[in-house]
Formats: C-alpha cells, sequence, structure tokens
C-alpha cells in the first residue's frame, strides 16, 4: 500500500532552472583550472605518469594491461583510466600532453553531471516520489516537478565540497565517479526508456571492472538489479494514468542488468582484480581507533557538505518511503560506498564515488522544506562563501601590493621563493565571477517567486565562485605550491641534460614529474651504472652502500619541494670512470 506523500508542491514552484544559467554555472565550475597549470602531487602525477609512459609506446600490447614506471605498477590497478589518458596523449598531440589528459577527464565530470541530472529526473517521475494533489488543482506537473527536483540535484552535487579537487585531477577516482554515474542512470531510467539505460549500465559496470573498483561496482550493480526485480514482482503491471507514467521492468531489461554484471565480474575475474580488501579503522598496528573514526567522521563532515544534512533530512521525512524507488536506488550506492570508505582504508576517494548518489536524496529534501529552513541555509551559505570569497580577494591584493602586510608574509613563509605575476585575463574572470555573485545573492534576497530549487543555488554558487578564484588568483600560487615543477627546475639547473640519471627509491610520483617536468632518462640504480648523475629517496639512502660503492659517488646536494620538506631528493654525482 502506498504511504502519503510529505512533497507538497505549487505549479509555480516547479518551475526549471533557466538552461543557460545552469550551463554557466557548470561551466565555472568544471573550466576553471583546465589550462594554466601542471599536474599536481602526488595521485594527480602520478596517474599522469603511467598514461604518458603507455602513450611513448614500444613495448607491445602486453604493456598496456600491466603498465608500469621503472617497474613499479599503479597503486590503484586501474586500466581504462590509464588508457584513456594515453589515446588523449596519441590523439590530441598539439596539445601539451597533461592538457590533452585534463580535456578527457573534465569531459568525464561533464559526464557525470549529465548523468547524475537525468538519473534523479527519472527517479522523480516516479509515481510515489510525486507532491500531494490539491483538491482544487494547482499542483505541480509530474514533468516540471521532475525537472525542478534534477536542477536540485545536480546543484547539490556541485556544491559538495569534496568534489572541488578530486573533480578537477586526472586520477582513477574520477573515471570511476564517471563510471557510477551511469551505473546509476542506467538503473533509475531503465524503466521509462531502454536504449540509452542499458548501454549506461554496462558502461558503468564493465568500466568500474577496468577502473580498480569492481568489488565496489557489482555490488552496487547487485543491489540495483535487485531493486529493480523487487519492482518488477510488486508491480508487474501497474497501470499507468497519463501524468503519472507508472515505472516498467521488462524482462529483456532486466536480463540485460545481469548480463552486463556477469561481464564485469568475468573482466575482473580474468584481471585477478575480484577482491575488496577490509581494514577495520584502527586494526594496523600502531594505529589509534578512536582517532581514525574521529578522523573519518570528519572527513564525511565537510567532503559530504552540504548535501548530508539534507539527505538525513530526507530519510526522515520519506521514511514511509524508503523501499520506493526514488529513496531506496540513491540509498543503496550510499550505503555501498560509505562500506567502502569506513571499511577499506581508501577515504576520500571511496567518499567522492557517493556523491551523486547523497545529492539525489538531498534533492528530494527540498519538497519538504519550511520557508524558514531555506532562508536559514541561504543566510549560512552567504556568510560562509562570501567570507571564503573575501579571504581569497584579500590576500591576492596582499601579494601584488603588500597592503596589509600579514598575509604576503605568510605566503612568504609557506611558499619560500614564490614570485607572484599579474595576469589581466585571470583577473577579469575574477571579476565576472565575484559580480555573478553578488547577482546572485541579490535575486535570492529579493521578492521573487519561490523556485522548488532555490535553496541550493546559493550553496551551488559559492562553490563555483570559490573554485574559480581559486584558479584564476591563486592559481600560479597553487600551482607552485601542489607541483614538482620548482624542484624539477632546480634539479635541472644543476646537471643540465645528461644522458641518463640513475634513480634509487623515488616515488611514483616523482619519477612520472621528472620525466614529465624535466624529461630525465631515468633508470634504477645497479653496480655497473654509467650514468653520471644519482637521485636518491632520503629513506633509500641506508641501502644505498649495498647496491654500489660509496666512493663512486659525492653528494651534490638536497633539492626541496619549497612547499614540502618530506619531498626532498638526494643528488649524487659519479666522480669514478666509466
Amino acid at each position: 500500500m502506498n504511504q502519503p506523500t510529505p512533497a507538497i508542491v505549487t505549479r509555480s514552484a516547479a518551475r526549471r532552472l533557466p538552461r543557460v544559467a545552469l550551463l554557466l554555472l557548470c561551466a565555472a565550475y568544471l573550466l576553471p583550472g583546465l589550462v594554466g597549470r601542471g599536474p599536481w602531487k602526488s595521485a594527480d602525477v602520478a596517474a599522469f605518469g603511467y598514461m604518458a609512459a603507455l602513450a611513448e609506446g614500444g613495448a607491445g600490447l602486453a604493456r598496456w594491461f600491466d603498465p608500469h614506471l621503472l617497474g613499479l605498477r599503479p597503486e590503484i590497478p586501474a586500466l581504462l583510466p590509464y588508457w584513456l589518458g594515453a589515446w588523449a596523449i596519441q590523439w590530441m598531440p598539439w596539445l601539451r600532453p597533461d592538457l590533452a589528459v585534463r580535456v578527457v577527464f573534465a569531459l568525464m565530470l561533464w559526464g557525470t553531471f549529465s548523468a547524475t541530472w537525468y538519473a534523479v529526473y527519472y527517479l522523480a517521475r516516479t509515481p510515489r516520489a510525486q507532491p500531494v494533489a490539491f483538491a482544487f488543482g494547482g499542483e505541480a506537473r509530474p514533468t516540471d516537478y521532475a525537472r525542478a527536483i534534477a536542477d536540485g540535484g545536480l546543484l547539490a552535487l556541485i556544491a559538495c565540497l569534496g568534489l572541488a579537487q578530486l573533480g578537477h585531477e586526472t586520477t582513477p577516482a574520477l573515471a570511476q565517479l564517471f563510471f557510477v554515474s551511469c551505473l546509476f542512470y542506467g538503473a533509475a531510467a531503465l524503466p521509462y526508456r531502454r536504449a540509452a539505460p542499458m548501454i549506461a549500465f554496462g558502461v558503468g559496470s564493465l568500466g568500474l571492472a577496468l577502473s580498480g573498483a569492481p568489488a565496489l561496482g557489482l555490488a552496487s550493480g547487485a543491489g540495483l538489479l535487485a531493486l529493480a526485480l523487487r519492482e518488477k514482482r510488486l508491480r508487474p503491471q501497474e497501470p499507468d494514468d497519463g501524468d503519472h507514467p507508472a515505472p516498467t521492468y521488462s524482462i529483456p531489461a532486466i536480463a540485460t542488468m545481469a548480463a552486463w554484471l556477469l561481464a564485469a565480474l568475468a573482466v575482473a575475474a580474468a584481471l585477478h582484480q575480484l577482491h575488496w580488501r577490509l581494514a577495520w579503522p584502527g586494526a594496523q598496528p600502531g594505529a589509534s581507533a578512536a582517532a581514525e573514526w574521529r578522523s573519518l567522521l570528519k572527513l564525511l563532515v565537510w567532503f559530504t557538505w552540504p548535501a548530508w544534512p539534507l539527505a538525513l533530512w530526507t530519510l526522515w521525512r520519506w521514511r514511509l518511503q524508503l523501499t520506493a524507488r526514488h529513496v531506496a536506488v540513491p540509498l543503496w550506492l550510499v550505503l555501498v560506498v560509505l562500506f567502502s570508505t569506513l571499511f577499506t582504508g581508501s577515504s576520500d576517494r571511496s567518499l567522492l564515488l557517493g556523491l551523486p548518489a547523497l545529492a539525489t536524496l538531498a534533492a528530494f529534501a527540498l519538497p519538504t522544506f519550511r520557508r524558514s529552513v531555506s532562508a536559514l541555509i541561504d543566510w549560512f551559505t552567504l556568510l560562509f562563501f562570501s567570507g571564503c570569497a573575501l579571504f581569497i580577494w584579500v590576500y591576492w591584493i596582499s601579494l601584488h601590493t603588500g597592503v596589509p602586510a600579514k598575509p604576503a608574509a605568510n605566503v612568504a613563509k609557506l611558499a619560500p621563493g614564490f614570485t607572484p605575476e599579474f595576469s589581466g585575463l585571470a583577473f577579469l574572470f575574477a571579476v565576472a565571477g565575484t559580480v555573478a555573485w553578488i547577482a546572485l545573492v541579490r535575486w535570492r534576497t529579493g521578492r521573487h517567486r519561490a523556485a522548488l530549487w532555490k535553496t541550493l543555488v546559493m550553496p551551488a554558487g559559492g562553490a563555483a565562485l570559490c573554485w574559480l578564484l581559486l584558479m584564476t588568483l591563486w592559481l600560479p600560487l597553487l600551482d607552485y605550491a601542489r607541483s614538482y615543477a620548482p624542484q624539477v627546475s632546480a634539479i635541472a639547473a644543476r646537471i643540465g641534460k645528461p644522458a641518463c640519471v640513475a634513480e634509487l627509491g623515488l616515488s611514483r610520483a616523482h619519477i612520472a614529474a621528472l620525466r614529465h617536468h624535466g624529461h630525465f632518462p631515468l633508470q634504477p640504480i645497479n653496480s655497473h651504472s654509467t650514468c653520471g648523475w644519482l637521485l636518491v629517496s632520503p629513506e633509500a639512502l641506508p641501502t644505498l652502500h649495498l647496491i654500489v660503492s660509496l666512493e663512486q659517488w659525492r653528494f651534490a646536494g638536497t633539492f626541496r619541494r619549497p612547499t614540502s620538506p618530506s619531498d626532498d631528493l638526494l643528488l649524487f654525482e659519479h666522480v669514478a670512470k666509466p
């Protein structure tokens, strides 16, 4: 028996967000940071290193199924993200390799936005998700209501703080996010469409199997298949009244879902990746369970803000419809991701995969809000993001004018050697973004017709504004602080362009950065090495004498990333005759 819906939405409140405004917001969030920087530490540049190594070729087909950097395999056994990056480098030779990769991964983030919007749209069209029908009419039309909820879901996704950095990297985590979104869309739209959802479900299942998350993909897909079977059993022939089309599951569609999951299972088994390493917080020797649980709780609170409080409100207000598709489908995905986050040790990169489903739950809180709650969210958002924008502007002004002096002094202390450079184009974009924020605040605080998505406009707009300001005003500083380029440049100034450089104990990130920024021909050290220079990680220094005679090498200096003493590299010069 269907329970009464808590959603009360008038026809005027279900108007959709203007498409131009929505597209501009997505572009303002997605495009900044695409150009004007290099790969950042550590996962970003390491992943790029594997893509660049594959793009160079010369090792045959087997190399594509076993990528490595000087014998080091990736920490995440993902293949497809590295293939996509390598193909981007090969197919767009007119672009810098790192920019070509970022273009492809930016398209995947755009695909995540699109898949999430359509997933929310089709879930909101479910009859049990519809608002209360008024006695004398005037309630929202089903399709208008679904569009408004979908707009709110996309705004909630953009507003999530955890998406900002990880969503703009070129790591397997972003590819996994895209494939999870495809899986989500496939399950959500399947009752209303056939070809596109079934293809998306297959892309998501196989993509996760090839991107280092086969267990999460299979667990998510199996749960979604079970929900579809349950809906098919409970309502095999639910009538369609025209305004509220009932979800219909065909046997071929469900069979196709099962076939895709079996194919993903076969792929994962063939690649020997069918495992889920469980790591209970505090299980490691010397680790504090209480400290790890506190760390995970802090991560959950800030990473998923502001979606998580809205999602909890949805679960409370829709508690009588927890088994309905519009709640059960995203809830299952959130639970799988939470389990992976808490018990596999991958924390933020696992939690990233739950943001589309969490944003969906947050969207269904919108039709249940009172005006006072919406006003509270608006004022908190206004103060928080306006304060962040002011902070960014003050530091930028201080760097370029010296007034006030304290922020510039703090930057000089934290990033020694950084020299600010003025960019007129970046300044204009930052000013345009700030003016747009002021206009948004003025619109939101004015007297306008209420729209269902209005509560999430300012959180999404504030997140986009701060990311835009960071990637324009602060981009040179952030690139200096988070890139290995200054360290590699210092090494290159010391050794020039040698025929080869030996290495011992370097991390994946350092190997990739030295190859990309310095174009150094690296090779592992051995007793017969004829290279004139040797780079050693401080952690590997105690083992150096076991490989070579220390009398043959003279210490030439320590090279440090300006903002991170933990990334030191030790340089040795070969003094013996070859």
